[in-house]
């Protein structure tokens, strides 16, 4: 098979239509909803691990930062339940996309620098402006205090886009080796795939 190595990153297309919102929408139906008194082993353990994880995140933070469950518990089940979906053979990972990764990571900023600077204005806005710095540097140390902190949500979604990829590519590569490998050597190829 003489595939391109980035093949797997291009949004699939059906008759020319993206089915780029099909893919984001098909990992919802992985996490169904009890209607039930009595619910079934999959839906109860579903349960029992989003309470745990929610519980260990959220036991370090007051009544405040915990208002903050529901919306980071939505991004760690979408998030990793696309990347799962991207290691299935001939799928498609949206976090490979960076206008995804942008739509993600900036609503979360600026909905956490908003809420920095109206709780803790004081707090939020000394981050500008190290302590004891020189007055004529005030200036200039405000507009890149500034600038750094736009800059902030499109590094997020560059390095996150990176690493998926990166992931991705090296999990390809392995298993174009183990392929090629099976039918010279099986016990090499076993190797490179259980690494």
């Amino acid at each position: 098979m003489n595939e391109n190595l980035f093949t797997s990153f291009i949004t699939p297309v059906i008759l020319g239509l993206p089915l780029g919102t099909l893919i984001v929408l098909f990992p919802s139906l992985l996490f169904p909803t009890s209607n039930r008194l009595v619910s079934n082993r999959f839906v109860t353990l579903q349960q029992w691990m989003l309470q745990l994880v929610s519980k260990q995140m959220m036991s370090i933070h007051n009544s405040k930062g915990q208002t903050w469950t529901l919306m980071l518990m939505s991004l760690i089940l979408f998030i990793g339940s696309t990347n799962l979906l991207g290691l299935l053979p001939h799928s498609f990972t949206p976090a490979t996309q960076l206008s995804m990764n942008l739509g993600m990571a900036i609503p979360l900023w600026a909905g956490a620098v908003i809420t920095g600077f109206r709780n803790k204005t004081k707090a939020s806005l000394a981050h500008f402006l190290p302590q004891g710095t020189p007055t004529p540097l005030i200036p200039m140390l405000v507009i890149i205090g500034t600038i750094s902190l736009f800059i902030q949500p499109m590094a997020l979604a560059v390095r996150w886009t990176a690493n998926i990829t990166a992931g991705h590519l090296f999990i390809h590569r392995i298993g174009g080796a183990t392929r090629s490998l099976s039918s010279s050597c099986t016990t090499s190829a076993l190797i490179t795939l259980a690494i």
